[in-house]
């Protein structure tokens, strides 16, 4: 089942991000940051075992007035090729339609998953809101970056 973050999800959306962030999936993010921006995420929860039970979760983030990003997409190695990473993403895009955001973009390292989901590459300089948001900050900023910047527009 697909739903919005509550904020009892925090603790376990954080739990996920560092392990994938541990294997270099995504990027960490922060117990303040989740909170901060919790309302971004969407979670899919276990439809076969308990209800409570978190197994997927991914976020749409409003840059500007044209431009969105889907970020933090995780699914637990047990639940993968299930089609579950593609509702979530599906969910982020359709609620970018519903506040009028027609661009939405992604930097990730799986972008024959995104490109299934209608996304093409572009080059990361097209995107000077999130470089100068957030890129700018990581550590990895500009040398050792190894995400692709995709961008699907609806």
């Amino acid at each position: 089942m697909l739903r919005k973050a509550l904020i009892g999800d925090v603790k376990t959306i954080h739990g996920m991000i560092n392990v994938s962030s541990g294997k270099e999936e995504i990027l960490p993010r922060s117990l303040m940051d989740i909170y901060s921006n919790l309302r971004d995420f969407f979670v899919y929860l276990d439809e076969d075992g308990e209800p409570t039970h978190i197994v997927g979760i991914c976020a749409m983030s409003i840059f500007w007035e044209n431009l969105a990003e889907i970020r933090s997409l995780y699914v637990d190695r047990e639940y993968r090729k299930r089609g579950i990473g593609r509702k979530l993403v599906e969910a982020c895009l359709s609620e970018a339609i519903t506040l009028e955001l027609f661009r939405v973009f992604t930097l990730t390292k799986n972008k024959e998953f995104f490109a299934r989901l209608g996304f093409r590459e572009v080059d990361r300089a097209t995107l000077s809101e999130k470089i100068w948001s957030d890129c700018f900050r990581c550590s990895k900023y500009p040398d050792y970056c190894d995400e692709v910047a995709m961008i699907r527009e609806l």
